[in-house]
């Protein structure tokens, strides 16, 4: 899956869209519309704290530093005297995993408090009453997707970002 953003003039537009992904068989919790604040959206589908932020980065950073952390403390561990090189392998396989799930959690407190990196770009079009409109489709589709927006707006400029989606949000 690729997530693919775009900027839409207005709300009649942006619902005629996201009517056309729906059709186009790109299911509506693969669809995110951010707007203004205060902005009603009615019945689209709203961008959630999980598109808004960056959580799911910061977890894979947190998990990656932590675990990391968490290997030396375990190495340092392993290297003094009382420890014995039996445990060695569960000592630092232990220190690993809760190196990583402590900085899993750390960063996606982190995380949830930062806003998304990718939508910071659109801050200021959308401040000025556009519409920011997020769709995760298969990779194979992104140029049938892309075809099918600019029939509605054709001097979009389709961003093509984040390769990998999560499977949860």
């Amino acid at each position: 899956m690729r997530r693919i953003y775009f900027l839409v003039p207005n709300l009649s537009v942006t619902r005629k869209i996201v009517e056309e992904l729906l059709l186009a068989k790109v299911e509506e919790k693969h669809i995110h519309v951010i707007a203004k604040r205060g902005t009603p959206l009615e019945d689209l589908p709203e961008a959630n704290l999980l598109q808004k932020s960056d959580f799911v980065p910061a977890v894979e950073q947190g998990a990656a530093l932590g675990g990391a952390t968490g290997l030396l403390a375990g190495l340092v561990a392993v290297a003094l005297p009382p420890a014995s090189t039996v445990i060695a392998g569960g000592v630092l396989l232990a220190t690993t995993l809760v190196g990583a799930g402590v900085g899993s959690w750390a960063g996606g407190m982190v995380g949830m408090s930062v806003g998304n990196r990718r939508i910071k770009e659109f801050e200021d079009a959308i401040e000025a009453g556009e519409f920011l409109v997020l769709a995760d489709v298969a990779s194979e589709r992104v140029d049938q997707i892309e075809a099918l927006i600019k029939q509605h707006i054709p001097q979009v400029e389709v961003e093509q970002t984040e390769p990998r989606i999560p499977a949860f949000p």
